[in-house]
């Protein structure tokens, strides 16, 4: 059964990761790179690695903490292989200051060493509203006040509006092709090929309703707009005082439009920490949708017209998803009904 993407002999990924960063880093000497681990709760489409690295620069000693993703080959999730691109599009984040993301420092796209393309960047040090076990029913977020919750949630919709201030000119290279190059349709066209891409599971059927049904109920209001992909609290990074310090998982981004990380958001927030969260609790002092909509609106001047459709729509992206993970894991997470359910159909 799959659960997660494959594991590796972290001493020989030592090794092989000091020679190569050697090369990078022709000022440093006696670079050691020690504590290798997987972060816990990592996510289930990317190889993730964690390590320090020490050396001396100059004649004084220097620290640093890095991350090394891989790009996933047998274990994929998603339809499209977007790794170059995340890595662009972090790049074009940290240098432009327009959202706190890690750094990202050097990208590889030779197979040979990792058996996989790869990239490394700086680790961010923090701490993460996790899903297992939910956030809001135990852990550093569940147990802080609701004015420290309050000041996080605020932050989170900051950074999740700001990611609408970058301008598009900055990233060309999230582009689809044809008549799919960017808005809705890019989004769009992603899903109708994500059903189609899990059609021998026995509920692509029930994905195909619901897509049918969306379609017949197509928005007016199309704001342009880059997406994250995954937008949510689980997926930032927050220091003691509760502030964003990295905005994380860049792994399906596009020019889909500006409601579409929104509709996430919001879904999500719903889901983990709503009144009526299925498996989470109520959290005093995060912000309602209402709240998060209007913050959202007055950052980015963009209107929120139509987010319920867009939010239908992000429960076929999460539908499609749940089929995918469960072929993987030979596991069937949702039944046929649950899904006719979430999807209207």
């Amino acid at each position: 059964m799959i659960v997660a993407p494959s594991t590796r002999d972290l001493e020989i990924l030592a090794d092989k990761l000091t020679q190569w960063m050697s090369a990078r880093m022709p000022e440093a000497n006696d670079l050691r790179l020690t504590e290798f681990s997987y972060p816990k709760g990592a996510g289930q489409s990317h190889e993730t690695i964690l390590f320090d690295a020490e050396w001396r620069e100059g004649g004084a000693a220097r620290a640093q903490g890095f991350v090394v993703r891989i790009k996933p080959s047998s274990f994929t999730v998603f339809p499209d292989n977007l790794f170059d691109e995340q890595y662009q599009l972090m790049k074009v984040l940290s240098d432009g200051d327009y959202v706190r993301v890690a750094k990202p420092l050097w990208f590889e796209a030779d197979a040979n060493l990792l058996g996989a393309p790869f990239f490394v960047m700086e680790k961010v040090k923090g701490r993460v509203p996790v899903s297992h076990p939910p956030y809001a029913k135990s852990g550093w977020l569940a147990e802080a006040t609701p004015a420290q919750r309050r000041h996080l949630w605020e932050g989170a919709v900051r950074q999740l509006a700001a990611i609408q201030l970058v301008p598009l000119d900055k990233v060309p290279f999230l582009a689809g092709s044809g008549e799919a190059r960017d808005g809705l349709a890019q989004e769009w066209d992603k899903y109708t090929r994500f059903v189609d891409w899990v059609k021998d599971d026995p509920r692509a059927e029930i994905l195909e309703a619901g897509r049918q049904r969306l379609l017949s109920l197509w928005p007016k209001n199309q704001p342009e707009g880059l997406v994250w992909g995954d937008a949510r609290i689980g997926n930032m990074m927050f220091d003691e005082n509760f502030d964003v310090v990295a905005v994380m998982d860049w792994e399906q981004p596009s020019l889909g439009g500006a409601l579409q990380d929104l509709a996430w958001f919001c879904t999500l927030s719903e889901i983990m920490h709503g009144s009526n969260s299925p498996i989470g609790a109520p959290l005093e002092g995060m912000g309602t949708r209402a709240e998060t909509v209007a913050l959202w609106e007055e950052i980015t001047g963009k209107s929120a017209a139509d987010l319920a459709w867009y939010e239908e729509f992000t429960q076929l992206k999460m539908a499609c998803t749940g089929v995918r993970m469960d072929g993987m894991r030979g596991t069937q997470m949702s039944t046929a009904e649950s899904l006719k359910v979430r999807l209207k159909v």
